[in-house]
């Protein structure tokens, strides 16, 4: 057996084992299942089509969202003003779903046990295991493809790098109903074809480049860049693009068999477009877009909030290869270096550069394909040079590939990684760390939280709150005679302001006792403590931590933080706001103390 077709069987192992046995989302309830949040959005259009008959309307919605509860209101879709819902996602994604689906409806459908409604057991079941497949698909393809230009060792250590070693693990055996895995093996499946078509091209062939290129643009519009490969694959200097251009000038005949297939795709959407808002396009983002004279590339790359190298660290192997990819094989190093670049920039312009509620950057997972190129020429190398630089590099992958196990650990079963609220300070402190102190926690909130006990530290601010109104104090269920309160009607605290004295600290902790009988677990409507800094009536700093982050339901807990005193103020203010719940909470004995660390 080739090394590299074991470790496929490898990296087949690994995926199912996690998606399987290590954390099966179909049996999650809510949104952490399958089918939920942006994945039910991409899944929605076919219960819509299939089962209720109503892409227009979508009046099953609330019973659905009643039921299983996939977000927290419906997001899936807007209200156009046509009158109808349109999907805001497109339809690419469920056209990738609709075998899955449909295996799944058929078993429902005649099953006694299942409601045959689209989000029962067997549709989350169904969908987490047919995407699955579909990453194992991609896994095999990508073997292939690096065997066509790199030895059997060469392609072993790459393959294992990618499923190992990156966040694409998570999108090929937990998050399986993103788009990212799909399009990882649909640019696959597009490199594949178009390596075997300039071989000995076909029309199939042709077409097939065609409907994977529709296909990926269908699930995502910027993916229409997927088009450079085919034209560009295998070119580098200017006599070879004007072969490439005589070639196409004379098989006319494939140029259009590939666009018709690759327009047919696209025209899916156009057409679901027009039938459901009256217009052939529709932006269905509202005010998110492109920042493209400004790309977020710095805070893209690097950022403790989902920086791609960040958490995926091994990711700069592929930056270190490019220059041996131009030395040994430059006809792969014009389209990796111009695909690699375009679609870094694309990925970074998009305001939301984050991606909120993902491991790492997601939205690079999908150009791995053409990366893995980049990091085959760099192993290529390595395995020809001394021992001490391969034993090197083998104990950074085995880092890396540590860190993303932790990582994937701690998204789902851990619960240290918080998805788009990732800080420096929070990164730090939970680093390799399977359980912390529930107080690092406000590290995701403020930075400036000190590990330790203040020392010379003077009390300057205290208050009890048993003087204050009944409008803002109550004495029902108090911590200790009046307690200040807040629900979904009162909203907010007085601001209480004092003075600092002069020269005694450069800290202040702020602290209080806090009663809930039920969390808030929405994050951004959790309860904030908040300190603020004031230079006569202007605000100059403010700090803030979430309090249900460790108050539970029905606890009388003592929180604190701390804030760094800026320069050239007057005055210091502190408050509570509800932050939009409808939790009701209780504030009582509120203490500042100035210190130094």
């Amino acid at each position: 057996m080739k090394l590299s077709l074991f470790a496929f069987f490898l990296c087949c192992a690994l995926i199912l084992f996690t998606g399987i046995f290590y954390y099966p989302k179909w049996n999650k309830p809510g949104s952490e299942a399958t089918i939920s949040w942006d994945a039910s959005g991409y899944y929605m259009y076919l219960p819509a089509a299939f089962i209720y008959k109503d892409l227009k309307k979508i009046a099953f919605k609330d019973s659905i969202l009643a039921k299983y509860q996939p977000t927290p209101d419906f997001q899936q879709a807007f209200l156009h003003s046509s009158g109808n819902y349109v999907m805001k996602y497109p339809a690419g994604q469920a056209l990738m779903m609709l075998p899955f689906f449909t295996a799944a409806h058929l078993y429902a459908k005649y099953s006694a046990s299942y409601p045959a409604d689209g989000f029962s057991y067997p549709y989350q079941v169904a969908i987490s295991l047919g995407m699955i497949l579909i990453a194992l698909i991609g896994v095999w393809f990508l073997r292939k493809i690096l065997l066509e230009y790199f030895s059997d060792k060469v392609t072993t250590i790459t393959l294992l790098i990618i499923v190992f070693a990156c966040n694409y693990l998570n999108y090929a055996a937990i998050d399986v109903g993103m788009t990212h895995n799909s399009l990882f093996t649909l640019y696959c499946l597009l490199i594949f074809t178009t390596i075997q078509f300039y071989k000995q091209p076909s029309l199939i062939k042709a077409s097939l480049i065609g409907c994977f290129v529709g296909w990926a643009t269908l699930i995502r519009p910027t993916e229409i860049i997927s088009i450079l490969i085919p034209l560009l694959w295998g070119v580098f200097s200017v006599d070879e693009i004007k072969q490439r251009l005589t070639f196409f000038l004379k098989q006319f005949k494939y140029v259009i068999a590939a666009t018709l297939f690759m327009i047919a795709f696209i025209f899916i959407q156009l057409l679901y477009w027009k039938w459901s808002s009256g217009e052939w396009v529709v932006y269905s983002y509202g005010e998110q877009g492109f920042s493209w004279l400004r790309p977020h590339l710095y805070r893209g790359m690097f950022s403790s909030n989902n920086g791609w190298l960040t958490y995926t660290p091994v990711m700069i192997l592929f930056f270190i290869g490019l220059p041996f990819l131009y030395k040994n094989q430059k006809q792969l190093f014009g389209i990796v270096s111009l695909f690699s670049a375009l679609f870094i920039y694309i990925c970074f312009a998009w305001d939301i550069w984050w991606y909120g509620g993902s491991l790492g950057m997601r939205a690079m997972i999908q150009s791995y394909p053409i990366l893995a190129v980049s990091i085959a020429a760099l192993m290529d190398v390595l395995l020809k040079k001394k021992i001490y630089l391969q034993l090197i590099v083998a104990g950074f992958l085995l880092i890396c590939t540590y860190y993303n196990f932790w990582l994937t650990h701690q998204a789902h079963r851990g619960g240290l990684y918080r998805a788009g609220e990732m800080t420096d300070a929070y990164l730090k402190a939970i680093l390799f760390q399977y359980k912390v102190d529930g107080n690092v926690q406000f590290l995701l909130d403020n930075p400036e939280q000190f590990k330790g006990t203040p020392t010379a530290s003077s009390e300057i601010y205290a208050n009890n709150f048993d003087t204050e109104t009944d409008e803002h104090a109550t004495t029902l269920y108090a911590v200790s005679g009046k307690s200040l309160f807040l629900n979904k009607e009162k909203q907010s605290t007085p601001e209480y302001f004092f003075t600092l004295p002069e020269g005694k600290g450069n800290r202040l902790r702020v602290s209080a006792t806090f009663r809930t009988e039920g969390k808030e677990w929405n994050t951004w409507r959790m309860a904030q403590f908040i300190v603020k800094f004031y230079k006569g009536n202007e605000m100059l700093k403010y700090n803030m931590v979430r309090v249900f982050r460790v108050l539970q339901d029905n606890e009388t807990k003592r929180i604190y933080f701390d804030a760094k005193i800026p320069n050239d103020f007057d005055r210091v203010s502190v408050y509570c706001w509800n932050a939009e719940s409808d939790k009701p909470l209780l504030m009582d004995d509120l203490k500042v103390l100035l210190f130094e660390p």
